[in-house]
């Protein structure tokens, strides 16, 4: 499918993009995924979709205190216990 050029769309594919810690490719593609699912093809429906999915991580990102990334790099934290752990000899 070729790109959708409307800026208020792309706008917020770069916000969602932006909140989710992904790639602009990446939140068009989930859109799309999303958008098919429902069955929508012209741009106003694919526009609602990616408003309600902006929508869907802010208040997921409010609910957490923090931003994806937040979490991803307290995940990877190691505990006290696993500091020293060795994988390989």
């Amino acid at each position: 499918m070729a790109g959708i050029k409307e800026h208020d769309y792309l706008k917020i594919c770069a916000e969602l993009a932006s909140c989710l810690s992904i790639s602009i490719a990446a939140a068009t593609k989930k859109i799309d995924i999303a958008a098919a699912k429902e069955g929508a093809k012209d741009v106003s429906s694919r526009k609602q979709i990616a408003e309600s999915l902006l929508k869907k991580a802010k208040s997921i990102e409010a609910k957490n205190d923090g931003t994806m990334s937040n979490q991803l790099d307290n995940l990877l934290k190691a505990l006290a216990e696993e500091e020293n752990f060795l994988v390989e000899d």
